[in-house]
């Protein structure tokens, strides 16, 4: 599969049919992480009410495959196997270096790595951590959840994938490295790393929210200090530290290099041995 971003509403209008709950407006799935209230600033305003729902990105995911969302912000990784989806606005979340919020911890040497404790939060950092760990290493580990309730010691796996809030703050214990996994991806492959982006299926008329997704990350974009300021408390940062994290770690729009990126990133995937 390419990736294929649709933006011209009458591209695939012949073959579309509105999904749109009854009010006009489709049922819509973002993140609840920092790194996505950009992608949502105001969007709650122009949606119905009751139409924005926030969940962790793999549930999203599992969500929209079942019909109880018409369009979510979901991990890219869910989009690749999926004929019926379709990404419907530039708008994502990606980076052109350190993310900080997506991190591999290990307790051995990356080559002896033999287990590894997955946070249940994303499938594409699963994915990620997986594809740097067997690209460069010839590592494939057995892999156990780590449920959202526990911390780092709650597990003797060799390593540990943490992702959103809880990975910006170091986990208390030492170990014996640590991989940012979006500066890793772009030193070794030069591209930016898009780990999600806005979905729908290909049977959803997409003319109206499109807009909406697109005006919503601007509006975003020029308000990150104001969303930082909001946002800081609640997860221990300090409103300069949170505004540094979404300004220079985190990029909103998808160009070229970023679908070049994401093009790479399903090919390497597409490798893997299904988890067992």
């Amino acid at each position: 599969m390419s990736i294929h971003l649709v933006t011209d509403p009458e591209e695939s209008s012949s073959i579309q049919k509105d999904a749109c709950a009854a009010n006009g407006f489709p049922r819509v799935g973002a993140v609840s992480y920092l790194n996505s209230k950009p992608l949502i600033e105001g969007l709650e305003k122009v949606l119905a009410a009751g139409n924005l729902h926030l969940n962790y990105p793999s549930r999203l995911a599992d969500d929209l495959s079942a019909g109880r969302l018409d369009v979510a912000l979901i991990p890219s990784v869910e989009y690749f196997n999926r004929d019926d989806y379709k990404i419907i606005s530039d708008a994502c979340v990606a980076t052109h270096g350190p993310v900080l919020s997506v991190k591999l911890y290990t307790r051995v040497p990356w080559g002896e790595i033999r287990t590894l404790a997955l946070d249940e939060g994303s499938r594409t950092s699963v994915a990620l951590s997986r594809v740097l760990l067997a690209e460069r290493y010839g590592v494939e580990p057995e892999l156990f959840p780590l449920p959202m309730s526990q911390s780092t010691t709650d597990t003797d796996c060799d390593a540990i994938l943490l992702i959103g809030d809880r990975a910006i703050h170091s986990p208390a214990e030492k170990f014996a490295a640590i991989w940012d996994l979006g500066e890793e991806w772009v030193n070794w492959t030069g591209f930016p790393f898009v780990f999600a982006m806005w979905v729908a299926s290909t049977s959803l008329n997409s003319d109206q929210i499109e807009p909406l997704l697109c005006k919503a990350r601007d509006n975003g974009v020029m308000n990150i200090e104001k969303i930082a300021k909001r946002e800081a408390k609640q997860l221990e940062l300090t409103p300069e530290a949170a505004c540094s994290y979404l300004k220079k770690n985190l990029h909103f729009k998808m160009g070229s290099a970023e679908r070049r990126g994401l093009e790479l990133f399903q090919q390497l995937a597409s490798n893997l041995n299904p988890p067992e």
